[in-house]
């Protein structure tokens, strides 16, 4: 057995950068440093409520100013070169760093952040409240182009354990309240570059769309996810199932194209998850998505979500779940979000859910034929941290988060 290898640092303007190494690496340990002249973080956003809903929204005016579809050698994904000074300094595998506009942080504490759930669920005439949080972006591969499931699966699996290991970290930074990894994949969704990466999120406050699972629970019952996996499981909406995890189309789905992945044992977040679970889910997930791909000729867009329990919330009820939707109801056809859906929540499906599961299990076939998978090539035996030798380097800058606070 082999393990995935952590290596923390830190960007020359003080964020972090964490490499996590293939269980299989070809990679050496030693990372460059970040060479750059560091450049001004920008000012924490302000979260504004809004009285009609009592939800939270925060104003990060720094997001205007991301980069857009940047050409291949100016990828700022991408390791770092000499006509590319981008924002991971040396060749990787999997990396994790702050992002540089984030829509909540770098601040974690401030006099004017949220002072607890009661607080933040008063609703008043103009509230605000300091976006609070952390802001990260997961880099699956060095590659200028692809997404989660053009990964093999041994990085799959390196990807599936950064995110355990960052929702551990980042559930306990003080005032994060949930956490969630995500991938924004395609143009139609609103990707701003072609690399293949995803997201993650530590709210300061429960989102809106967790808030409305735990009424559910309220009304329910403690076993909502148990009774809705057993139901699932003896439908025709299976997509894909294994030991640990099941892929089906959920009864009421919304999307053209929606999946929910969910474990089979309770688990409040991906830290919850155990080897086994993460080795079946590193294959099953790249199947699903390969299955999606193959449904036309051409990449499909997706949002893939992975929504985790909150911090010390209702986490005995609430299951993680991985909730994968794309807008794409034909070869050339997008479904919008127009009157009903957008103003007023109240959807309209296109595509029955026991149709649109025949055809993905058809699609994942084709795709298990055409584009197989395969199995880890090796077994992981978890995570160990080694810190980079970067970090010792008189060029890697002290943290600058607290001259921030």
């Amino acid at each position: 057995m082999a393990a995935i290898t952590k290596r923390p640092t830190r960007l020359s303007d003080g964020r972090d950068l964490i490499y996590y190494d293939d269980a299989d690496t070809t990679l050496g340990p030693e990372r460059k440093p970040d060479l750059r002249e560091p450049a001004p973080r920008p000012a924490t956003a302000t979260m504004r409520m809004d009285p009609l809903t009592g939800e939270w929204v925060s104003i990060a005016a720094a997001r205007q100013n991301r980069v857009m579809l940047p050409p291949a050698e100016l990828d700022p994904l991408a390791p770092a070169s000499p006509s590319n000074p981008s924002e991971i300094p040396d060749l990787y595998d999997v990396a994790v760093f702050e992002n540089k506009s984030p829509s909540f942080g770098p601040l974690l504490e401030d006099p004017n952040a949220p002072e607890g759930l009661d607080d933040l669920a008063q609703v008043g005439l103009e509230r605000t409240r300091t976006s609070v949080g952390r802001c990260e972006v997961v880099c699956f591969s060095p590659a200028t182009t692809g997404s989660f499931g053009s990964l093999t699966p041994s990085r799959a699996r390196t990807v599936i354990e950064a995110w355990a290991d960052r929702t551990a970290v980042l559930s306990a930074l003080p005032g994060v309240r949930q956490v969630f990894p995500f991938e924004n994949r395609g143009e139609a969704i609103g990707v701003t570059l072609h690399h293949p990466h995803g997201q993650i999120y530590a709210y300061p406050y429960i989102t809106p769309r967790t808030s409305a699972l735990i009424r559910s629970l309220d009304s329910y019952g403690p076993t909502l996810f148990a009774d809705i996996l057993e139901r699932e499981r003896a439908s025709d909406r299976v997509v894909l199932a294994g030991e640990h995890w099941t892929a089906y189309v959920p009864f009421a789905a919304r999307w053209p194209i929606e999946i929910h992945v969910l474990p089979h044992r309770h688990v409040a977040d991906l830290t919850e998850t155990n080897a086994a679970e993460r080795d079946e889910l590193a294959t099953l997930y790249l199947r699903v998505l390969r299955g999606v791909d193959a449904l036309y000729d051409s990449p499909t867009p997706y949002i893939a979500a992975w929504h985790q329990a909150p911090v010390g919330v209702r986490r005995d009820e609430m299951r993680l779940m991985l909730q994968l939707t794309s807008p794409r109801r034909g070869a050339d056809k997008l479904k919008f979000l127009a009157g009903s859906e957008a103003a007023m929540g109240a959807w309209v499906g296109d595509i029955p859910p026991e149709q649109a599961a025949a055809a993905l299990r058809e699609a994942v076939a084709r795709a298990d034929r055409d584009n197989p998978v395969g199995a880890l090539p090796v077994a992981v035996s978890g995570l160990v941290t080694e810190p980079a030798a970067a970090t010792d380097s008189p060029t890697a800058l002290p943290d600058h988060r607290e001259a921030d606070r």
